[in-house]
Parts: C-alpha cells; structure tokens; sequence
C-alpha cells in the first residue's frame, strides 16, 4: 500500500518539475494575464461583461495556485488530514506514525540494497517515492528520524540525479533540503558540501567511465545476443523443459536489465549536462550513441524474435505461477497444521487462500496486485521460513517483469528523449562517417529518432501536428545530407577521379602511411525507414554520380571517355549500378545556336572568321584552350531545332545589319581626304594607263596605304583603311553566314526527305485513302502528309537566292546620283587588297609565337565583301580594267628575279651574311605573292555567287526577256494586235 503511496507521490512530483521546466508555459501564461488587465480596462471592446470578469479572474488564480506555481505535490501534503469534528486524529495516532515510518524504512532498505546494482529494476523511481512519504511523514507528525534523513542524503552520493520523464531530471538533495528545511539545519556543513562536491564532480568521473562502459555494455550485450539466439533456435526437449523455461526467463530478464541499465546512464548524462549547462565532450557524445545503439540492439531483438518470445512467455508464466503455488501450499499446510485458533492467523490462512485462488489463472496486473497485497497480509505470523520467503519473492518479481515483458522493454528502450538533444546527431553521423566499419548501426540510430514521433503527435500548441513532423523531419534529413550523404558523394567522386587520373600523381595514396577508409560498407547497407521514406544510401549516391557525370560530360564531350571508365571503377571497387549517359563521344554538331547568332550578328560578325573553301566560321580568339566552329552541320541541326521559318528571319536580321554598315561605308567614302585622295588616283590612272600597259602601278597602291596612317591611327595601332578592312571583313561575313544558312536549309531539307524512295515520282496518300474509302480522320492526315512531303520536295530541290535578294534590295540605292561618291570604291580596292595582305601575313605569323593573341590563319569575309560591294556598285568592269593582281604578280617576281640574279652575283664573295639577308628577302617576297595569289582565287570565287560575269545592263535586259517569255506561256497578246472593236475588247 506504502509503495502504491509512494507512486501516486512521484507523479505529484513529475507533475510540479514539468512545470517548473515549461518556460514557454510560464511566459504564455504571463501575457494571457496581461492580455486580461487590458480586457479589464475595456470590456466593452472586446464584447465582454464586466460582471463577468472578477469570476473568471478568481478562477484563474486559482488554477494558477493548483498548478501552475509548482505546488502541486506541497498541496497535497500540507492538507487537513486530522477530522474537524473530533474524529479520528491521524497526527496523534502513535501507532500508524510507527508503522508508516517502519514501511518507510523497509521500502528504503529494499530500495538502497539494488541502488545502481546491475539487478536495479525500478529502485530509482521507488526512491523518489520513499523521498515523498519521508515528507509527507514529516508535514504530517512533524518529525524527523536523524538518521534515516542522513541515509536518505547518502544516497545522493550514489545516485545524485534521478530522470522523471524524458528531459527533466530531479534532484533528491535539493528536494529534502527545501522540503524539510528543519531537518537540514539537523546536518553539520560537511555532509551538504560533500554532496555538492560530489554533485559537481559526478560529470566528470562519469565522461571517464563513459568509454569503460561501452565496452563493457558491448561484450555484455553482444553475449546476451548470441545467447538469445541461440536459446531460441533450437527445440525445447520435454524431458528439460522445466529447466529450458527457466533459462528463457533468466535471458529475458537479463536483457531487460541490461536495456534499464544503459538507459539510465544515457538518460542520466544527458539530462545533467543539460541540466547543468555544460559541454559535452565529442568522446562523451560518441560513447552516448553507442549505448544508444546497444539499447535499440537489444529491442530488435526482442522484436526479431518476437513470435517465439510470446511463445515462451505465456509458458514461463505458468512455470512461475507453479512456483508460486507450491511456496504457498507448504505455508498453508504450516498454518493449518497449527492447531492454536486466532482471528489474525485465519486472517493469514484466507489471505493465503486468495492468493491460491488469484494465481490459479491469467497473469493480470489486477490479479498480481491482488496476490501482492494478500501475501502482505499472508507472510506475517512466521508463516513462511527466511529459506523459503526469499525465492518466493524473487519468483513474484520475475512473474512482475515477465508477465510485462514486451511493454517494459519497450519504455526502456524508448528513445524519445533524443528530440531534446539533437545537437548529438551531427557529431554521431561524423563518426559513422570516419568508421565506416560500422555503418550498419546507423540502423539503431534511425530507429531511436523514430521514437520520438508518437510524442510529437500529441502536440497541441501547433494547428496541426504535421507541422512539428515535417520539420523534424526535414531538419533530420538536413543533417544527414550535410554530414554524410554528401560527403560519401564527395569522397567517391573523388577517389574515382584520383584513381582514373593516377598518371598525373595528383596526391600520395599509398594506404599505409595516409590510411583508407572502406566506404563500401556503406553501399551494402539495407534502405533505412524515416518516417513515409527509405532512405537509401547507394541509390543516393549512384544518382549524385550519375547526374554530375552527364553534366560534366556535356559541358565537355570529350572526356566521355574518362566519365565512362569512372562509372566502371564504380561499379567494380563499390558495387554501384551506374546510369550509361547515352551521349555521343564527341559532339552533339549543333554549336552556336542560329537564332542566338541571329540575335547578336554584330558580335558574331566581329569575333569569327570565314571559311570560303570549307565554308566554316572559326572563332578569332578565346580564353579556352580551345576554339569554337560553326560549320553547315550545326546550322542544318538547329535549323531542324527551330524550323525553317528561321531562315527568312536570319535575312530579315542580317539586312537590318548590312543597313547600318553601309551607312558607316557611306560616310568613310564621303570623307574629303578619302574621296579627293581617290579622285586623284583615278585621274592619275586615267593619264598613265597607256603607258603602263593598262595596269595599276603598284607603288601607287603603298603610297595610299601608308598616305592613310597620316590622317592619324586608333590607340590600338590602327588606321583609317584598317578599319575600312574591318568593316568591308564584316560584311563578307555576314553575307558568308546567309550562304551557311541557305546550305544548312538544303541539307536539313535533303536529311528529312532522305526516306522517300522516289523524289520524281510520289504518290498522292490522299488519293489512295479515297480509292480505299477509309475514315475522315484518315484523310485529313493523308491530306497532311502529302503536304509536307510537297514541302520537303521543294526544299531539297531548289533554295531561295538570298544573295539575289540581298543585291537586289540595296543595288538601287547605291547606283543613285546622290551616292555618286560611292563609285570611287572600286579604286580604294588595290591599297584595300594590300592593306589585308599585310595583315593576314601578321596573323599567320603569329601562330608560330608563344603569344597566339591575334593570330588566324584565314579570313575570307574580305574577299566575299569586297565582291558583294563590287557588285552593288557595278563595278566589276572597272575594277577588272585596273589588271591590279597582274600587276602586284609581275612587280613580285621582277623582284624575286633581281634578288636571285644578286644572290648568284654574291655567292662569289663568301659573305654569309649578305647572303643570309638575300634568302629571307626572298622568302618574304615569295610569301606575299602567295598572299596576293590567295586573296584573287577567294575574289574570284566570291564574284561567282554574285554572277560577275554580267552587268547589271545585261542583267535588266535577262530580267526583261524572261517577264516576256512568262506573259507568252500565259496566253497574254501585245495590244497592238488586239482589235479595236469596243464589244470585242
């Protein structure tokens, strides 16, 4: 009964520390009763009667005086016990003051002897109990035993905090000192120092031992394990299965033990480092999890074997029961032998009756406090032997634990008090991850943090509980990914990248002097469940690898090599499934996209080359190692991306272009020292022609060349005809870019219609489905088909004349009078020509230097400028009659021809040096005559696409013939020979 007492005390206490700790509670509570002054002030604001409020007010202190003040437990004890109306006087009952104290004291004596005794079961929170009657005791008769009070401190030595619920840990010491505060001026001040200093020290002998604990627990553990299973594996035999039963109890209740051992020094520890704000140490962390582990190792065990445990319980309860009866048979046998009547001893003999009667069926809680209570009464009088007591108190104990056993070990072995000291779990998850031989705990782990959500589902101060669940969750998944998961990528990855590079010799990876961690134990691990997921750690990594693979390799095709032979060292150190990138070794042959090149064709113009030969653009310079092309594959490919409709816009865009760089042309032709300096050489060829032979002397090419650097240079070097270059290198460009467009529409239109057998003869689909009679939905896509196919035929067949288009959109305008300044252009051609000359040799030369800034090694938007200008203007003729590339032809291998008539003159004379001098002149002559010899086959390559050999009279006079041969093949007649008769006409 004392004990039930003892219970009831310690949830009264429970109840005032969880209070006591609720600071939020206390706060919240603090602003209600502000918020309750404001109501007061102004009832009528809030639609409250003022009558109604001094109720309520009362109301509230009073539960706070109940409750909330934590004087839950004193206002139980300090209550009127002693009958008012002169009835039974408790204070004054000597007697029931004797016996509660002796109760007491037997409680105590039991409790004290198990006290942090591996067989402690419930002691401590018993203890709590005693420290509650001894109180109440107290408050009710007012005094106090010396000696069993300093008993009761002593224990504060051996036990200095007990938990109560998951977070809140008590303090005895503080407790009896601040309940009986007579009592304690009793003790001299050496006993309440030594308490404190042990209270202090307790922390710190208790990380030392932490280390000697696990390991202990570990082998203890580990044994009861393999006892367990094996216990369990094999058959019971009929001949052993009294002893077999005892055994199986004997392993259960050990490993419950084992499981409220580690529990109470994880609780414990934890509680008090909180508790007393301290630091914990990584060791002390490191050792906590590891018991935590131990502890869910041994509930996995009870629940892997479960089916069998149930089994053997219900038989082992029958055992004990058995037990039981034959102890009390013999006790009843004694008494009844006993021939002296006495109403006490028939009160033992029907005690002893009951207890009979309530073990003879199911093991209940009811029915084991009602056996409990009748032995009570049933064991006084000398009815049972010291011999005979004792085994059956300790058979009653293990019928308690047995008959419990499930439930029991899972309140020890539940671990929700975790959801207070997260902050362990990134330390724990860095030493999973540093002993990755022992990946497989992290099992035990995920299972103790699970234990913390049926709590959180009964939260209230949320308007849902989900809401505490999801962010529990993803906090938890944070850590993990940030304190292991990504890590584990990073680690791989980066061992697969030092194992496929090792012929570079990046770092030292001999394992004997820098160690290696055997990460694949992580990859062998079964999926883990949190919460509605399974977390699995290969298929995490196998995805972060998969997915930096394929993005790396498309930044940069070629190393799919390298990313491939990575995913195969994956698969064969660590087992992983690797995704294949099915992406082409080597390029995609897209490139620059059209429409962004449509979008940005002055920088596109500005920073890449043309091809005319290959017709390709190649970029001038970049920061990369490497250069990037455009060539008609790339164009066809993204044409095919975007549609044809993309080519007319390219044209649309490259005309806005061409306007205004033919506006910027204008104004350098219209300049007076351009345009008088070109009105001189034009006279001056006009007077000297006859007697040159019809040619543009040369020398009068580099007098305007190097007469142009007067009018002043640009800070980078460059001069007026440097940049005319430039502008005229841009429009080629340009003009080069729509030849690439119409080329890459043949070739996406020759790719699409490659399938149909026949371009001369297809059939109509739309005939063939009426002939048949099919559906209208049918008809409609034969319909659809034959359309497209009509499409592509005429694509692949004939193309549209951009350039056609683009010359016939700014001839007009160029051969006006008012651009009559404009007609000087094909003059400026010779010193334009050498201008380029010289400039392309630079770059040439260039590319053999360290320094490749600058450098290219083709530059064909000249001469496709140059010949669209030409043509604009109708100059062919004029520019053809300057005969300028014969001319700079005979003036180089005249001078070819003198260097090597002086050489053979000076090869006499043995002066090396001289002669040195004459082979690189030489060199250098002969290098410019291939120069020039290139730039004329480029011109004249370019004159074709814009029919050179025509002018645009005889062009007018082709338009003409063919507009009278289209009107013919139309039936339409001359109105000269119609006749003038109105009603015919």
């Amino acid at each position: 009964m004392y004990e039930h007492l003892g219970e009831l005390l310690t949830v009264l206490l429970t109840l005032d520390e969880i209070i006591d700790n609720h600071v939020t509670l206390k706060d919240h509570w603090t602003m209600y009763k502000r918020l309750l002054k404001s109501v007061h002030h102004n009832p009528s604001k809030f639609g409250i009667q003022e009558e109604k409020l001094k109720p309520f007010e009362k109301f509230l202190l009073k539960l706070e005086g109940q409750l909330l003040d934590g004087m839950i437990f004193q206002a139980c004890i300090e209550q009127q016990f002693d009958s008012l109306n002169g009835g039974i006087s408790v204070s004054k009952n000597s007697t029931f003051a004797e016996e509660f104290a002796h109760s007491i004291r037997s409680i105590f004596a039991n409790v004290e002897a198990k006290l942090g005794e591996p067989s402690e079961i419930d002691q401590r929170d018993k203890y709590v109990g005693v420290c509650g009657l001894f109180v109440l005791h107290f408050q009710i008769f007012r005094t106090v035993d010396k000696k069993f009070y300093k008993s009761l401190l002593d224990i504060c030595k051996k036990v200095p905090a007990i938990t109560l619920t998951a977070n809140i840990i008590w303090f005895p010491d503080n407790f009896l000192i601040h309940k009986l505060p007579a009592a304690a001026k009793l003790l001299d001040r050496k006993s309440f120092q030594a308490i404190k200093i042990h209270r202090d020290t307790f922390l710190q002998q208790k990380a030392q031992s932490l280390t000697k604990d696990v390991q202990s627990y570990y082998v203890f553990v580990s044994s009861w394990m393999m006892k367990m299973e094996s216990m369990l594996s094999k058959e019971q035999r009929m001949d052993k299965f009294a002893e077999d039963l005892t055994n199986r109890c004997n392993v259960f209740i050990q490993g419950f033990l084992y499981a409220y051992s580690i529990s109470t020094i994880i609780k414990t520890t934890m509680n008090l480092y909180m508790s007393m704000q301290k630091p914990m140490t990584k060791t002390s962390v490191k050792a906590l999890c590891r018991l935590i582990e131990l502890l869910k190792a041994i509930e996995h065990m009870f629940y892997r074997r479960s089916m069998v445990v149930a089994d053997s319980v219900s038989h082992i309860t029958q055992h004990l029961q058995h037990q039981a009866l034959n102890s009390i048979s013999v006790a009843k046998k004694r008494v009844i032998s006993d021939k002296k009547y006495s109403e006490q001893r028939l009160d033992v003999l029907s005690a002893l009756v009951l207890a009979e009667n309530t073990l003879n069926g199911p093991s209940t809680k009811q029915r084991r406090l009602i056996v409990s209570l009748a032995l009570s009464v049933g064991t006084q009088m000398k009815t049972f032997k010291d011999e005979e007591l004792f085994p059956l108190q300790v058979v009653m104990k293990k019928l308690d634990l047995i008959s419990e056993l499930r439930e029991r070990v899972q309140t020890q072995c539940d671990c929700c008090f975790l959801y207070w000291h997260r902050a362990v779990f990134p330390i724990y998850l860095d030493d999973v991850y540093e002993n990755a031989v022992d990946a497989a705990r992290l099992h035990y782990m995920f299972s103790a943090l699970r234990d913390c959500v049926p709590a959180m589902m009964h939260s209230r101060h949320l308007e849902s509980y989900e809401l505490l669940l999801d962010c529990y969750d993803k906090e938890i998944m944070e850590i993990l990914n940030e304190h292991l998961l990504d890590k584990l990528c990073k680690e791989i990855e980066k061992d697969l990248r030092l194992s496929v590079h090792t012929h570079l010799k990046l770092d030292d990876r001999n394992p004997f002097r820098v160690g290696r961690k055997d990460l694949a134990l992580f990859f062998s691990l079964n999926p883990i469940r949190f919460f509605s997921r399974f977390i699995d750690i290969r298929a995490y990594v196998t995805h972060y690898l998969d997915k930096t693979f394929y993005n790396l390799t498309t930044v940069a095709l070629h190393d799919w090599a390298t990313y491939s032979e990575m995913r195969n060292l994956a698969t064969q150190r660590y087992g992983l499934v690797m995704t294949e990138a099915h992406l082409p070794s080597q390029t995609l042959e897209q490139g620059l996209d059209v429409l962004e090149i449509m979008r940005n064709i002055h920088i596109f113009v500005s920073r890449y080359l043309y091809n005319l030969n290959n017709q390709i653009f190649i970029e001038r310079t970049s920061n990369n190692k490497h250069l990037n092309t455009i060539n008609i594959r790339h164009i066809a490919n993204s044409i095919r991306t975007h549609g044809t409709g993309i080519m007319n816009t390219t044209v649309n865009f490259t005309y806005q272009f061409l306007k205004k760089k033919f506006y910027i042309f204008s104004q350098f032709m219209y300049d007076e020292h351009i345009k008088s300096r070109l009105i001189k050489d034009i006279r001056f060829f006009r007077e000297i022609k006859d007697q040159n032979d019809h040619k543009y002397p040369f020398d009068r090419a580099e007098k305007f060349n190097r007469g142009i650097r007067k009018l002043g240079i640009t800070p980078e070097g460059q001069s007026y005809l440097d940049q005319f270059r430039q502008l005229i290198s841009q429009i080629g460009n340009a003009m080069g870019y729509i030849r690439m467009i119409r080329s890459g529409g043949l070739h996406c239109s020759s790719n699409a219609i490659r399938f149909v057998p026949d371009l001369e003869d297809i059939v109509s689909f739309e005939e063939l489905v009426k002939e048949e009679g099919l559906a209208e939905e049918t008809l409609r896509a034969a319909r659809h088909l034959d359309s497209v196919l009509s499409d592509h035929t005429r694509n692949s067949a004939e193309g549209t004349e951009y350039f056609k288009m683009l010359v016939d959109v700014f001839a007009p305008e160029f051969r006006r009078p008012k651009n009559i300044h404009l007609r000087n252009f094909y003059i400026i051609v010779p010193p334009l020509t050498l201008n380029f000359v010289e400039h392309s040799i630079s770059c040439k030369e260039k590319l053999n230097k360290k320094n490749k800034i600058g450098a290219a090694f083709t530059d064909d938007g000249f001469a496709m400028g140059v010949a669209y200008t030409l043509k604009l203007l109708d100059q062919y003729q004029e520019f053809d009659s300057l005969h300028w590339f014969q001319s700079v032809r005979e003036k180089y291998i005249k001078e070819i021809r003198a260097v090597a008539k002086q050489q053979n003159v000076q090869s006499t004379s043995q002066d090396e040096k001289l002669l040195q001098t004459m082979n690189l002149t030489q060199k250098r002559l002969e290098v410019y005559l291939q120069e020039f010899e290139l730039l004329y086959f480029s011109l004249s390559s370019a004159r074709i696409f814009f029919r050179a050999d025509k002018t645009a009279a005889e062009e007018n006079q082709e338009k003409k013939e063919k507009e009278e041969e289209t009107k013919t093949s139309n039936g339409d007649v001359p109105e000269s020979t119609v006749s003038a008769d109105p009603v015919v006409k």
